[in-house]
């Protein structure tokens, strides 16, 4: 049982946090009636997880999958109870108004799922976070798993498997194809996180290592990343004193370089967390892993390999 494990870090308590994050599940669809919510609902429920209720503006007093629907986030916390996490699957220029109702409300776990979520919007969240307590996953996150107890997102369950591997994952959803690999080999994962797809993001790689940390379910990590996704290698955050194995992939090794391009805002908000959005190559991601003495498997299968090496 991975009793230790799951939520988010981003304050004194993370640990705390993430421990409640996984024993206590009632989950919150905030735009339950997108596309985006509505392909998560079933796998989420046939795995287990307590979704409770659904808000969407017009709807509310209505049922979708025979979950209550609201208009608002607090006519939801009246009906069923205090939630613990809001999955925000509205359109993404929504994202910002939609976490701040749930934050508003009490609720102080939010994965934003949504892709383009603007910059400055994220920002505002992140700094709103921080004033209440809230830690948020995301943006562009498809959510965490810890195999045979919880789904939160979507994160394909078929590819996961119980065991002691942590996955933290900053790519472009490769993670349920590294996960089945691993699962082939017969190799478990303990809990398996996306990080998300935004220039800017909640919950980072120094979260989730330090819960790794310290979790003694979980015997190795490994480090998903991706060519000119994020601005700098996780081997820049690992502390040199990490106590379990860690291993690295990143997507894209062989890919030429091709700086994308950022508008106004997408830079300014940026710069005010990191130096530049989405310019680090898989190059230099590598050579960042090898100079802290991580090894970076160019294959999922020599990923499987050398964790079956450490176990």
């Amino acid at each position: 049982m991975c009793h230790h494990l799951g939520g988010f870090a981003h304050t004194p308590n993370a640990e705390l946090m993430m421990l409640k994050m996984i024993n206590n599940r009632k989950i919150l669809l905030q735009g339950i009636h997108e596309p985006l919510a509505q392909t998560i609902i079933a796998p989420m429920r046939g795995y287990g997880t307590e979704v409770v209720a659904g808000v969407s503006v017009g709807h509310g007093g209505t049922r979708l999958a025979e979950i209550p629907v609201f208009d608002l986030v607090e006519q939801a916390i009246a009906a069923v109870g205090q939630i613990d996490t809001s999955v925000v699957c509205v359109p993404p220029d929504q994202v910002a108004d939609a976490a701040l109702e749930a934050i508003a409300a009490g609720i102080r776990q939010l994965v934003l799922m949504p892709h383009h979520v603007p910059p400055l919007d994220t920002l505002t969240l992140i700094n709103r976070a921080k004033a209440t307590g809230t830690v948020i996953l995301g943006a562009g996150s498809a959510g965490l798993i810890v195999p045979d107890q919880f789904l939160l997102g979507s994160l394909d369950p078929q590819c996961y498997s119980a065991g002691s591997v942590g996955i933290i994952d900053r790519t472009n959803r490769i993670g349920d194809a590294i996960a089945w690999e691993l699962t082939q080999a017969g190799i478990g994962q303990s809990v398996a996180v996306h990080l998300g797809t935004g220039t800017i993001l909640g919950t980072t790689f120094p979260d989730w290592l330090n819960l790794f940390a310290h979790n003694e379910d979980t015997q190795a990590v490994v480090l998903l990343e991706q060519h000119l996704l994020g601005n700098k290698a996780a081997a820049t955050v690992i502390p040199p004193d990490f106590p379990k194995p860690i291993i690295a992939y990143v997507a894209g090794q062989h890919l030429p370089f091709q700086a994308p391009i950022s508008d106004a805002s997408t830079s300014i908000a940026v710069q005010k967390v990191h130096p530049l959005p989405h310019t680090s190559t898989a190059t230099e991601k590598v050579a960042a892993y090898k100079a802290a003495k991580i090894r970076v498997a160019t294959t999922p299968k020599q990923l499987a390999d050398w964790l079956q090496e450490v176990l």
